[in-house]
């Protein structure tokens, strides 16, 4: 039996890439992202109700590794990139139908420009995301407190810190109007060590550049802790 699944609509985020886009949904409380429903569902009465939920599920595509495929065991991150799991008992992005879910936080819902529209904060997805569903977050269901996670029961711990060097401070003044908590976003995406897991004991002072919206950012791990170097525009 086969069916086929209609896109929704799409993600507007600041992660213009998988690279700096964090690896699950909540840690970084500082990212806004907007769910755009296509036309075909943004009559007001497909989202009437949905802001007295301050929780969603959404389900959405994994679209930027739909073509590489999946496999039966990965290396989660989680346990350095060393170890395998099955991809079953992983939350890869690399899978058979290369489906997402993730649990964000409800802000708004509004219609602009005949579009329903859905903010969210700490979503974990890149931007141009296609979104499959979404459903409310239903605390007495959704919430196991006791529940045995595996490998990933805690919260990863708060990673590096982050310093911003001279330069860069002058170019998030220049920058702060545009982007009011840019210099937040950035601290807690570099907090969760976006590099590789196996390049992450092994500095080698080597630059590594992420985007963030539009902008190009610019950093390197000395003695455990991150130093922003640069912020500029990504034309």
């Amino acid at each position: 039996m086969q069916h086929q699944l209609d896109i929704i609509g799409y993600v507007k985020s600041p992660y213009s890439q998988k690279f700096a886009a964090p690896r699950q949904p909540g840690l970084v409380t500082a990212a806004t992202s907007q769910i755009i429903l296509n036309e075909a569902y943004s009559h007001p009465d497909c989202v009437r109700g949905l802001k007295e939920f301050s929780h969603i599920w959404v389900l959405f595509l994994f679209h930027e590794t739909l073509a590489g495929g999946w496999k039966p065991l990965v290396r989660p991150p989680r346990l350095g990139g060393n170890e395998r799991k099955g991809v079953f008992a992983t939350r890869s992005t690399f899978r058979p139908n290369a489906i997402g879910m993730s649990a964000v936080q409800l802000t708004d819902v509004t219609h602009q420009d005949g579009r329903n529209r859905i903010e969210v904060v700490g979503a974990d997805w890149v931007d141009g995301t296609p979104i499959i569903d979404i459903k409310p977050y239903l605390a007495y269901a959704d919430s196991y407190p006791d529940a045995i996670s595996s490998f990933a029961q805690d919260k990863p711990e708060a990673g590096l810190t982050t310093h911003f060097s001279p330069g860069a401070q002058q170019q998030l003044a220049r920058l702060q109007q545009e982007y009011p908590n840019l210099a937040t976003l950035i601290a807690q995406v570099l907090q969760q060590d976006p590099r590789p897991a196996y390049k992450q004991n092994n500095e080698q002072d080597k630059i590594y550049g992420m985007s963030l919206y539009d902008l190009n950012i610019r950093w390197q791990v000395i003695n455990s802790e991150n130093h922003v170097i640069s912020i500029s525009k990504d034309f």
